[in-house]
């Protein structure tokens, strides 16, 4: 068989770039003349960025890990317009880790409250509010913190709960040996976090200074996980998940009435999957309680932790299946780099009808589980910062979400737990993912394309869908507005 012409192949291997681009996400989109020139200009910055990285490939940010390079990618034009941009909703992070930490440092500072252990010590320090000494632990080891800002001062002080509510670390490819050390630590973190976030004032200055950061980052809608700890007071009350889902309801609605374009956001009840049977049933009976309570609001039920460590689905599957067919699954599944073992939560998690599923780091290596991601629309919550901290992948080019952005599966970025990485509630993700898991070729039309996934996958009902859509749709022309007058 003869050889095509010159031509002929040229022509050939266009068409076969085209065909590639045209399925991969985004591709769909149209943009009008003014978001061309916006597109433009945000291509010219990545292509910067992509060029350097190329010549040089330990200048490519994010190929290294995000706590050598944050500092760096704050100084990016292209992740500063980023910053800027309307990216929708987040359906996927947990609720003490979203905001940054600064809050919890600010409510270290206030009275009535104590410390067990010292800073630095192999066992983390406890914390609890109370108008006496707590008789917790060992009743003797307990300083009230004011104490100890005298003693090391408030600077220090202050540095000492940064460091201890965060990953961060300027060596984290030497100070993390493997994935059960990291986690560890990460678990660590919410333990000793709990008795600050978890007192009743607190818990509410936390959540709505969540809000406010989301909302300063160009986000506008949210789903956030939680397990529903129990609250407490300085008068020794208590408050249960449905308190705690109100409190969360009218801190909501109060926000959204400060700000008209914030659409809003919706709880996914999120127990721990390591548990013993009997503390399983009480979680389904307060998924239950929650959902005829709160119909609304709280969308749905799903089960956290580290999924190589926790109890499989295969334990609770049976149990599942008998839940109220009305409470929809948003379930973890494929956070692991195992295959054949851990990952086949990704099956269980489709049979059982999840409507998301959380990270699905492992999906790609299931034929059978991608060709159901995508006849079922089950939409992947792609959160590639977390996936790297937590040493699922170091590399962030080779992360699995590449294929899933080549050939247009129904996927979101999102940011899981922001907070403990000193990370931004959104835009840190979208910029890695715009420039590591997205090919050199993909454009505005894929930004825009996860702002409106992130709609379109939510679980808001049709009609809050249609309100969302109006109100980011206003967001995103004046940001198409103010930036065609930058770069003209």
């Amino acid at each position: 068989m003869s050889r095509v012409s010159f031509e002929e192949f040229q022509a050939q291997r266009a068409e076969f770039i085209a065909q590639e681009e045209n399925r991969a996400l985004g591709a769909d989109i149209v943009l009008n003349e003014d978001e061309r020139k916006v597109n433009e200009y945000l291509m010219k910055l990545k292509k910067a960025e992509l060029d350097i990285g190329f010549n040089t490939p330990s200048q490519f940010l994010p190929s290294r890990h995000f706590f050598q390079v944050v500092d760096k990618i704050k100084a990016s034009p292209l992740f500063q317009l980023i910053q800027k941009l309307p990216k929708g909703g987040i359906l996927h992070a947990h609720d003490t880790a979203i905001g940054s930490m600064e809050t919890i440092v600010k409510a270290t500072h206030k009275d009535h409250l104590w410390q067990y252990g010292e800073f630095g010590r192999a066992d983390t320090p406890r914390f609890k509010f109370s108008r006496t000494k707590p008789d917790e632990l060992d009743g003797s080891g307990w300083r009230l913190v004011a104490d100890i800002r005298k003693e090391i001062g408030n600077e220090g002080y202050d540095h000492n709960i940064r460091n201890l509510f965060s990953l961060f670390n300027k060596d984290p490819l030497n100070s993390f040996h493997c994935i059960n050390h990291i986690w560890g630590i990460f678990a660590n973190i919410f333990m000793s976090l709990e008795a600050i976030v978890t007192f009743k004032p607190v818990w509410e200055e936390y959540f709505y200074q969540s809000l406010k950061e989301l909302y300063a980052d160009k986000v506008c809608y949210l789903e956030l996980r939680g397990v529903l700890p129990q609250l407490y007071d300085l008068d020794n009350r208590t408050y249960g998940p449905e308190e705690v889902v109100r409190i969360y309801y009218d801190l909501v609605e109060k926000f959204k009435s400060e700000h008209e374009d914030f659409i809003g956001a919706k709880f996914i009840y999120a127990p721990h999957r390591l548990c013993d049977d009997a503390t399983f049933s009480q979680y389904m009976d307060i998924a239950e309680r929650l959902h005829q309570k709160f119909p609304t609001f709280v969308a749905g039920f799903d089960l956290v932790g580290q999924e190589d460590l926790g109890r499989p689905h295969s334990d609770f599957n049976e149990r599942l299946l008998k839940m109220n067919p009305s409470i929809q699954f948003f379930f973890h599944a494929g956070e692991t780099n195992w295959n054949g073992y851990t990952d086949e939560n990704l099956i269980d998690a489709i049979l059982l009808g999840t409507k998301r599923i959380g990270h699905g780091f492992a999906a790609i290596k299931h034929p059978r589980v991608l060709e159901e991601i995508k006849r079922r629309k089950i939409c992947i919550e792609l959160n590639p910062l977390s996936n790297q901290v937590l040493k699922l992948v170091d590399e962030l080019r080779n992360h699995p979400g590449t294929f899933y952005f080549s050939d247009n599966y129904p996927v979101v970025v999102s940011s899981d737990d922001p907070a403990f990485w000193c990370a931004s509630p959104l835009s840190h993700d979208f910029y890695v993912a715009f420039l590591a898991l997205a090919s050199a070729r993909q454009d505005l039309r894929l930004l825009k394309k996860l702002a409106l996934n992130s709609i379109e996958y939510s679980a808001m009902s049709k009609a809050e869908k249609v309100e969302a859509k109006h109100k980011w749709n206003i967001s995103w022309n004046n940001f198409i507005d103010q930036t065609v007058k930058l770069v003209a």
